[in-house]
């Protein structure tokens, strides 16, 4: 596979400061100009990263909800020009009375795409804010195709199956895992990685916001499972690692020819799944 049709990544595991976008901002692009001059085209931060995630309400947290398209990705759509390249980012998007815990795809040209967060853990602003109404996405860069989660969907294997059946090559979580939450990093990310042969970056943040003390652990995982750059640890850290599509594009895996061969997608039995998408 040439570097022509693969893509370099990157994941910024920071701290945010709830209630202060502009200072986020400030350092998301300090941050992106670090990533992209070591040769990331996408980059990746956690959930939240703009307005932070420990709000106590709905009413102190909607101020802090905007609209997308909007500030941010005016700002980021600036800064993905000047630098050519690509980001996710965690936000709060709020849309009339209703508030969604968002990310968004932006590159040079604008917003590509934004997913609102469906599965909505007791935590943090997921308290108060509307599950997800739009279904999943993949979209094209060129080089790979993109899907997006954030956090706790993380933990419901329809979600990055669904993007990988769509042709996804790279899902991104940003997340926000508290203290509890370390068998995600772990264990779980893995998972969907290896279940779907793809890549799976998960992007965590650090640092304590009212109480909650962020555990890191951020990672960027390929097809076969392995991690390509794993943060075990609660501070401050860039990581990168390269997305190539040809090795989640073929589902086919031989270990012995003739002898052990499996197909990640075809031998899966939908009819047998029907269960799973039941209300009870």
């Amino acid at each position: 596979m040439s570097e022509a049709t693969s893509m370099q990544i990157a994941g910024v595991q920071m701290d945010i400061k709830i209630m202060e976008p502009e200072l986020n901002l400030e350092n998301m692009e300090q941050e992106i100009r670090e990533t992209t001059s070591n040769g990331a085209e996408l980059t990746i931060f956690p959930e939240c990263a703009v307005t932070g995630y420990c709000f106590s309400s709905l009413e102190e947290a909607m101020p802090w909800g905007e609209s997308i398209p909007g500030a941010s990705t005016e700002f980021m759509t600036r800064v993905c020009a000047e630098t050519k390249s690509y980001v996710v980012y965690g936000t709060l998007e709020k849309v009339n009375d209703k508030l969604f815990n968002a990310c968004v795809l932006v590159g040079p040209d604008g917003v590509i795409g934004s997913y609102r967060k469906i599965h909505l853990p007791f935590l943090g602003i997921d308290r108060f804010t509307t599950p997800g109404d739009r279904p999943f996405e993949v979209y094209d860069l060129g080089k790979i195709k993109v899907g997006m989660n954030i956090c706790y969907d993380g933990s419901f294997p329809e979600s990055s199956r669904i993007m990988a059946l769509d042709g996804a090559d790279l899902v991104v979580l940003p997340t926000n895992w508290p203290p509890g939450a370390e068998t995600f990093p772990k264990y779980i990310v893995n998972t969907r990685a290896v279940e779907n042969k793809i890549f799976y970056a998960a992007v965590n943040r650090v640092g304590l916001e009212r109480g909650f003390q962020f555990i890191g652990g951020s990672k960027i995982i390929s097809p076969n499972g392995d991690d390509q750059h794993f943060a075990d640890h609660r501070e401050y850290e860039i990581l990168y690692g390269k997305v190539i599509p040809e090795d989640t594009r073929n589902k086919r895996i031989v270990r012995v020819p003739d002898e052990h061969e499996i197909h990640r997608f075809n031998d899966r039995h939908p009819e047998w799944y029907g269960r799973i998408s039941t209300e009870e």
